[in-house]
């Protein structure tokens, strides 16, 4: 024992002349090789490393001699060695490791020459090598690139050009720091840039400009094989970027997709730009016939209207033809036949005992009205129902009261939706009704029906505007100032405007009639910042006294205002600023509202981070207002929507909320779920809105319950069915629930499944203003469903027809005649700078149009015989046949 304890320990593996210690292996020695690498360097290295070691140090030391005629040789060598050196991923080449030991004797070297062409090209060697063993921060690569021959960067290949990207971006911050020119940094980026591009660095290309605040200089080296990639990466960079950033790249975007004709996609981003100049000059400088037929489409799909001559066009343009294209749907897909409220209900599948059902508890009106609305949703845009359109039995109106009677005959706008001639021709019987709230009724329904459409001889108007000038009966007056709202929302109509400011402004109105002038006239002109309507609604919240303002319909006025700025972000300030004088309590409220629609669907994180901040307050709501949280939450959903690491950290926050949150909060909670996942029931969602409507706040309950029917509109969801069902059969003694379940049960059956209320449009791309209008109208409702929705104010539901559109793929051909064919419908991929041609949907199926689209799916064309002329299949799509294309029965010519 002693003699093993005085044993040497391990010496050092030094090399000897001994050949036993040059075969020791490595691993004996575990906790020396660290610092010994370059000592065991040469033990590791075979014969053909050493040579090429031998070389370069021979080559290196040519460089220190006085022979100048041995540099130019010397140097070539090399260059050569470098530039043909190959390795694994993650080992550095073996002719730059090698040189590591001469890295400083080289740069020692460079400073003795003399100025020329060889010290140039020592400098370019000397750029590469910086690359691997200059400081932390140096920046040396830049320096001698800087100081070399020039020769392209590229030519040291792709990790020298990345490398000296990451330099570049680094000088730029440094040189604005100090206020220094930095047009050398731009020269070399733009160097490199079409190296970048044509290698399929597409990303780094682009995070190079914009880091060197320079993206307008990237169109001219964009081209036909790269504008693809480049565009999506832009577009996807956009909601990571802050103001005004987002805005140029959406702009250079659209240049590129201009240069090389790209029209669809530059009128998509114009439209997303909401620049109505811009929108005009894509669509008037298209030069295809039918390409600008399908921009019309686009067009039509956002409501945006252009002036033009052609008769066809202008036919797309105003949405003409889309009742008789739906019903073509809903024929292939077999749902012409009517539903009853009852095929929705499917009672006898509720666990009730008879006699102590439904229909024993609840009184028959509140029971027939929320049938009114289910039959209306259902049947929507089909023309036909088994309780308003058979000819011989009008009695269902009568079997509804008062309020009633309105949303029953209001129904019909919604059963003959978009079918502007023959729903005019029903509706017009209960014009001359006896019956003021049928009369009114009627009023409503011929807004409804001409919502979205465009007709030469503006029916709406000319029939409405006696009603709503003349008329001293509130309930008639009402629903003509409500339907003219919806008949003409998003059309800037400068006469509708005209005929409803007056009653704005006029203080000796009732609160319900001015704020329900000011919510049309929002709807109207919604998104334009029209000043004339923005600073009559706020002289107006001024000369009012305080009880009118505490009125439960003056927050409508609120909506109608901040409607004026939808996504127009800051062009808002100056009527934030004006809200902040106003000392009604309704005014924060008010100014919530305003912000929350200026920065709709932008996904503003520090806007967001605002309105929690608001819902951090613990407000004693008997004492003071605290109306303005329950629209801060519907504001995080509202600039998150849209955009999936928004929403997931919008529903984490909401559970927070609900939580911790005051009881005005918690009401809110499950609304802005519903519009945060219109028209998409998520499982995980539907699930926390399933507990929520079971809560022991009525009000939650009710609200929570309203959303599942916003959360699965419009999809059949047989889990949300199943769910609705058994609410029904849980609240079936409490009639507000029980009619608020079934409105849910109508929306989730909405157009018999063809439909959907969500907002977002062309794969995620464009918000639709009069869409999230109606969604936020209703939401406004709900957080006083008691005194508005269980009310009298139930017809504000009908709102939703403004969010409402079929949700399907129609494909047309060059006569915009229907044409049936084979694509491919499965869960959107995000694809955005990945390499090569990846596919961009999963878990496809192959159905033949015309086919219905989830919110999450996309599709594809199954065949090559048809070219589509849009890049995104969604609504209306025209197809042309693929000149390359050859039919598999006919010969190839000349056989």
């Amino acid at each position: 024992m002693t003699k093993q304890a005085s044993d040497p320990l391990p010496v050092d593996p030094v090399p000897t002349e001994d050949p036993k210690q040059e075969e020791r292996p490595l691993k004996k020695f575990p906790e020396k090789e660290k610092g010994k690498e370059n000592e065991l360097e040469e033990e590791e290295l075979s014969e053909e490393d050493q040579a090429l070691k031998a070389e370069l140090d021979m080559l290196v030391e040519r460089l220190k001699e006085s022979n100048t005629s041995l540099y130019r040789p010397a140097l070539e060598a090399l260059r050569t060695s470098i530039r043909t050196s190959t390795s694994s991923m993650t080992a550095v080449p073996k002719p730059l490791k090698f040189l590591r030991p001469h890295y400083q004797t080289l740069k020692d070297t460079y400073e003795t020459w003399q100025e020329g062409d060889d010290k140039r090209f020592l400098a370019d060697i000397l750029s590469v090598l910086s690359m691997s063993y200059a400081e932390e921060g140096a920046r040396d690569s830049l320096r001698y690139r800087l100081l070399g021959s020039s020769e392209p960067a590229g030519s040291w290949g792709h990790e020298y050009v990345r490398h000296l990207s990451a330099e570049l971006i680094a000088e730029y911050q440094a040189l604005t720091e100090k206020e220094e020119s930095t047009d050398v940094v731009l020269g070399q980026a733009l160097e490199i840039v079409p190296f970048l591009l044509k290698h399929n660095a597409e990303a780094d290309a682009v995070d190079l400009l914009l880091e060197l605040e320079a993206l307008d200089k990237l169109p001219p080296h964009v081209d036909k094989d790269t504008y693809q990639r480049v565009c999506l990466y832009l577009i996807s960079c956009v909601q990571y970027v802050a103001p005004p950033d987002d805005v140029s790249i959406l702009r250079t975007a659209h240049t590129i997709y201009r240069a090389q004709e790209q029209y669809p996609d530059a009128l998509r981003l114009s439209m997303r730009l909401n620049d109505p100049e811009q929108i005009a000059d894509d669509f008037n400088s298209c030069p295809d016939a039918n390409l600008k037929k399908q921009l019309a489409y686009m067009l039509a799909r956002q409501q945006i209207s252009i002036e033009q001559e052609d008769e066809e066009i202008s036919e797309i343009l105003n949405n003409t033809r889309l009742s008789e294209h739906f019903l073509a749907l809903a024929r292939d897909l077999d749902v012409m036949e009517a539903k009853t409220p009852e095929d929705i209900y499917k009672s006898h599948l509720e666990n009730i005992r008879p006699g102590f059902g439904a229909a024993a508890s609840v009184d028959s009106a509140r029971q027939n009205l929320a049938s009114t609305f289910v039959n209306a949703f259902v049947n929507a845009g089909f023309g036909t129902d088994k309780l308003m359109t058979p000819a011989e039995d009008t009695n269902w109106i009568y079997k509804n009261k008062e309020h009633g009677m309105m949303s029953a005959a209001a129904s019909l706008g919604v059963l003959y939706l978009w079918e502007v001639e023959i729903g005019l021709t029903n509706i017009d019987k209960y014009l001359y009704s006896q019956e003021d709230y049928v009369k009114a009724g009627a009023l409503l329904a011929i807004g409804l029906v001409t919502a979205g459409v465009r007709n030469e001889s503006d029916p709406a108007l000319a029939l409405l505007t006696e009603y709503v000038e003349g008329n001293k009966n509130l309930i008639t007056r009402v629903a003509a100032i409500v339907g003219l709202g919806v008949a003409y929302a998003g059309t800037n109509r400068e006469e509708v405007v005209e005929l409803l400011l007056p009653i704005v402004s006029d203080t000796s109105l009732s609160m319900e009639l001015a704020a329900l002038a000011a919510l049309s006239v929002g709807l109207i002109c919604v998104g334009t910042c029209n000043g004339d309507v923005s600073s009559t609604i706020l002289q107006t919240m001024m000369e009012r006294d305080e009880t009118q303002m505490k009125d439960t319909y003056a927050k409508f006025m609120g909506v109608g205002l901040a409607l004026l700025f939808l996504g127009k972000q800051d062009a808002a300030d100056a009527t934030l600023e004006t809200l902040k004088a106003i000392e009604h309590p309704v005014a924060k409220s008010v100014e919530v509202l305003v912000e929350i629609c200026a920065f709709a669907g932008t996904g503003n994180v520090l806007k967001v981070q605002k309105m929690l901040h608001l819902c951090n307050d613990h407000l004693d709501g008997e004492k003071e207002d605290d109306k303005f949280q329950a629209f801060a939450v519907l504001g995080v959903a509202m600039i998150a929507m849209g955009e999936d690491v928004g929403q997931e950290m919008a529903l984490r926050a909401f559970n927070h909320l609900m939580h911790y949150g005051e009881p005005v909060i918690r009401r809110a909670v499950p609304l802005a779920i519903g519009l945060l996942c219109a028209s998409n029931p998520l499982v995980h969602v539907l699930d926390v809105l399933s507990k929520y409507s079971h809560d022991n706040d009525q009000d939650v309950s009710l609200n929570a319950i309203f959303a599942m029917g916003l959360v699965g509109a419009g999809t059949n969801n047989a889990r949300l069915a199943q769910m609705l069902r058994q609410l029904a059969a849980y609240y079936h003694k409490e009639p507000n629930h029980l009619f608020v379940v079934r409105i849910a049960q109508g929306l989730l059956h909405m157009g018999k499944g063809t439909l959907t209320i969500n907002p977002w449009t062309s794969n995620k791309l464009l918000l639709h203003p009069t869409a999230l209008a109606g969604l936020l109208i209703n939401l406004t409702a709900f957080t006083d469903s008691k005194n508005l929705i269980l009310g009298k104010a139930h017809y504000l539901l009908y709102h939703l027809v403004l969010s409402a559109y079929p949700r399907f793929l129609m494909t047309l051909d060059e006569n915009l005649k229907n044409l049936p064919v084979t694509v491919r419908v499965g869960q959107a991929v995000d694809v955005v700078g990945q390499a090569g041609r990846p596919k961009t949907i999963t878990g496809f199926q192959t159905h033949s149009t015309p086919v219905l689209l989830a919110y999450t799916e996309r599709a594809e064309l199954a065949t090559e015989e048809w070219l589509s002329l849009t890049s995104v299949l969604e609504g209306f799509v025209i197809l042309k046949k693929n000149p390359e294309w050859m039919d598999e029965d006919k010969e190839p010519a000349g056989k």
